[in-house]
């Protein structure tokens, strides 16, 4: 399968997910906002639900795909659990996570999800164009 064909399925199902959570539970598909919920103990068994169908999908395209999904990462375990630690601050101070603000907040056409998609698009952008500088 071609590497857009893969990310337009991926795409499609992601908003499908979301779409779907949000008609069947009310809730947006922000995944921050679902972590923090499981921790503060408000449908923990909805949000793990979600939470392990996401830890899933790997295995699944792999059993299906008959090869695990093509994911190289270049940085040290350090480097990762920093880069996690600032996306969950960041996700805080934005009220929103990429899935929440990117997805269904765009779709709805939320002023606050605009704001905060062209935050994060050109932060990645400039990141980006500066690492690949750096290199």
């Amino acid at each position: 399968m071609m590497p857009w064909m893969q990310a337009l399925a991926g795409g499609m199902l992601l908003g499908l997910s979301a779409m779907v959570l949000l008609i069947g539970n009310g809730r947006i598909a922000g995944i921050s906002g679902i972590f923090g919920r499981m921790l503060d103990g408000s449908q923990v068994a909805a949000n793990a639900a979600f939470l392990l169908g996401l830890l899933a999908g790997p295995p699944v395209f792999a059993a299906l795909a008959g090869h695990p999904p093509a994911v190289v990462v270049q940085a040290g375990w350090p480097a990762v659990l920093a880069a996690g630690l600032l996306v969950g601050v960041g996700t805080r101070m934005g009220g929103g996570c990429t899935s929440g603000h990117g997805i269904l907040g765009l779709a709805r056409f939320s002023k606050r999800s605009m704001v905060a998609t062209g935050v994060f698009m050109a932060t990645g952008f400039a990141t980006a164009t500066l690492m690949g500088v750096l290199r």
